[in-house]
């Protein structure tokens, strides 16, 4: 994925001119998981708070589950565990209990108040997860800058070992209110995907290119990410701010991606999906939102109206999300393949 910086602009007006405050929902409720369904094998605490926010691999016959959990609420302190689900149960999660392993926990300055929001991703045959760290400057009203950052780690046969955190160069990082949403592609080079919100509270989808010596380290480093190139700069009028949902499915020549969307008067979370191809440029648009809350679990929970995708992959005909509904539950969906690609075909950009 090269990306040229002259063409953000043209696709900011583009994308913009094909969406539209609608939804046309075509996920498939699959069922949720409640945290009182996990049980946390490897702490005293067995049972979490909340369970949300979950990243997915298909593995063989397994769906295994990467999601954020919580233990109280005073500090809202998250961290990450891990469980499998059998692909036959994936339609009656909501009836099964699973062992859960917690995996990620909060460890250095970068994600000392949280590890929240994995999105989980194979690279040359290993699993990489990216996670969005709550600072040790979190909690602190002086500090305005960097709340969050991103987080890699990387699957070992001993378990989770970080081995990065990703900042912008030194003279804009005093203008970075978080830095979110984020996950790795390997096309035909190594990229950062994140969200820039900055202090003009002005967000920014952005893709950056990193070093590869980034995922083969053995110790943990700070990597400055520069040459930071926006693909969407300005979310449409009806929506507060966006944000990258999923790590990207290749279909083809093109990869699907998908984006929520928060709309300003209600605060909704909202999902659209683009068409990337190996250039980097968004080559199609859904001209509506594919999913919004509806469900219960999605409607009403420790924050209302909200379905927050952070996993997906292809099996079949379809790709299978799975996301967090109402910050409370884990959640599974799917969508079938041909349905969106024939959104996506008939809202070509070019």
């Amino acid at each position: 994925m090269i990306i040229k910086r002259e063409y953000w602009q043209d696709l900011n007006l583009r994308v913009k001119e094909k969406r539209q405050f609608k939804t046309v929902d075509i996920v498939e409720r699959l069922g949720c998981i409640t945290p009182q369904q996990i049980t946390i094998a490897n702490h005293p605490i067995d049972k979490p708070t909340t369970s949300f926010n979950p990243s997915m691999k298909i593995i063989g016959d397994k769906i295994v589950i990467y999601a954020r959990i919580t233990l109280g609420y005073y500090s809202y302190s998250s961290a990450i565990v891990e469980f499998s689900i059998p692909f036959e149960e994936s339609e009656c999660c909501s009836e099964k209990n699973y062992i859960a392993k917690l995996s990620i926990t909060p460890s250095n300055k970068y994600d000392f108040w949280g590890v929240e929001d994995p999105r989980v991703n194979e690279i040359e045959g290993k699993l990489y997860i990216t996670y969005c760290g709550r600072t040790v400057s979190y909690f602190e009203p002086e500090r305005k800058s960097e709340k969050t950052l991103p987080v890699t780690a990387v699957k070992t046969p001993d378990g989770w070992k970080k081995i990065a955190v990703f900042r912008m160069e030194d003279e804009l990082r005093s203008f970075v209110a978080t830095d979110k949403n984020a996950f790795i592609v390997k096309a035909k080079k190594f990229y950062l995907f994140h969200r820039l919100h900055m202090l003009n509270n002005k967000f920014y989808l952005s893709v950056c290119e990193i070093p590869s010596q980034a995922l083969y380290t053995t110790d943990f480093k700070e990597i400055t990410i520069g040459d930071n190139i926006t693909v969407l700069e300005e979310q449409s009028e009806f929506e507060e701010k966006i944000g990258w949902a999923t790590p990207p499915i290749k279909v083809g020549e093109e990869y699907i991606v998908l984006i929520h969307g928060v709309d300003k008067e209600k605060g909704v979370y909202r999902v659209f999906a683009v068409l990337m191809n190996e250039e980097g440029f968004f080559t199609a648009v859904t001209p509506f939102y594919i999913m919004e809350p509806r469900e219960i679990y999605e409607v009403y929970g420790d924050r209302p109206y909200v379905v927050f995708p952070c996993g997906a992959d292809l099996k079949g005909e379809y790709i299978y999300i799975s996301y967090g509904a109402a910050d409370s539950v884990v959640a599974l969906g799917r969508i079938k393949l041909e349905t969106l690609f024939d959104i996506l075909n008939d809202n070509r950009l070019d």
